[in-house]
């Protein structure tokens, strides 16, 4: 069995961000979000993996590399432009074969891995297995509809009217059979050769399409919100460790990581939290579910429910929370200016203004 990894999405929806990072090398916990799928395929027991890449393909292929470091073999498989999961599977036919797989959308996070389902899969062999999740708004994602007894019946990609709340999950197992399918349908009304669209052709020539309803926790990292929350999930799991240097003016309180060569001086982390490489914290708060990179800077701060990027500086602004940093980014006071207000008023008219 193989794993077909797509990493080439251009991640607009974490645009600044991206427009200078690929959105599955943004770090959750200090470490890039592809990473935590890529772990997931290895742990299942899947050594195959081809990675779809784009626009961002020189930063991924620096990343991942040839995926020794992940007990891995990888194959890069160029996405000229991105048009759809299920033209993806189309341009990936002559490396997959005959060979069934699972496919993997890199930015997405599974709590849990994908051990069991690889498994279940194994076993019974349908020839296509999906995962599902009840989500409060599905015309963001694609829909499944299931019958009375859990069959899936039918796929829709974000549709204006969803006829469940059954939002599929960026996992998929496939047989070979999945070939013929994509290359049956036709662009949707975005352009794309749709998954779903796909999955609908398996259903109506009479396939074996099986769902899995998971419970346990899933996001799609594709904005700054989903972000902080696997930040915040992953953070939870953490180990106390401080392998870096605490001075006696510091308290360290609950599952904090402070990592080789960082310097915590004058200040307070309340975990869970991690504090990158060659970091510093002087003279600062670090609050619950933050991530500090590697060879940041802060000082006279307060950080909390957040994401510093490495070398990332921020320095005399108060309190920053529920925000993302980037790399190299540069966080200061803004300069003093009298305070006063600029007004063009028309004839008669009246305007309050707060003292």
């Amino acid at each position: 069995m193989k794993a077909l990894v797509l990493a080439g999405g251009s991640g607009t929806r974490l645009r600044p961000i991206t427009h200078t990072s690929a959105k599955q090398l943004v770090p959750v916990a200090n470490k890039p979000v592809l990473f935590y799928g890529l772990e997931s395929i290895a742990a299942a027991g899947i050594t195959e993996v081809g990675v779809i890449v784009g626009e961002t393909s020189d930063e991924i292929r620096q990343a991942v590399g040839g995926g020794t470091r992940f007990g891995l073999k990888i194959t890069y498989i160029r996405q000229d432009l991105p048009l759809g999961l299920a033209h993806a599977v189309l341009i990936a036919q002559d490396w997959l074969g005959d060979d069934d797989f699972v496919m993997y959308l890199g930015d997405n996070f599974i709590v849990g891995g994908i051990t069991g389902l690889v498994e279940t899969f194994r076993e019974s062999r349908p020839d296509a297995q999906i995962l599902l999740t009840r989500v409060r708004d599905p015309r963001a994602f694609g829909v499944a509809e299931l019958d009375a007894g859990g069959r899936v019946i039918g796929l829709e990609e974000k549709p204006e009217r969803p006829r469940s709340d059954h939002a599929l999950v960026g996992v998929y197992l496939f047989t070979p059979a999945i070939h013929e399918a994509v290359r049956a349908v036709r662009p949707s009304r975005r352009g794309e050769l749709e998954i779903t669209h796909a999955l609908q052709h398996l259903i109506d020539t009479g396939a074996d399409v099986r769902s899995t309803v998971i419970g346990g926790y899933w996001k799609d990292t594709g904005n700054v919100g989903d972000m902080l929350e696997v930040n915040r999930t992953v953070l939870e799991g953490l180990e106390r460790r401080v392998d870096g240097e605490i001075d006696a003016e510091s308290e360290i309180i609950g599952r904090v990581v402070v990592e080789a060569g960082a310097r915590v001086g004058r200040s307070r982390v309340v975990g869970p939290a991690v504090i990158g490489a060659g970091s510093e914290v002087l003279h600062s708060y670090i609050g619950p579910f933050t991530s500090v990179g590697e060879y940041c800077h802060i000082l006279d701060s307060e950080v909390e429910f957040s994401i510093v990027l490495r070398n990332a500086s921020i320095r005399g602004v108060g309190r920053v929370e529920s925000s993302l940093i980037g790399r190299y980014a540069e966080v200061t006071p803004a300069p003093l200016v009298p305070n006063a207000h600029r007004l063009v008023l028309g004839d008669h008219r009246k305007v309050q203004i707060h003292p």
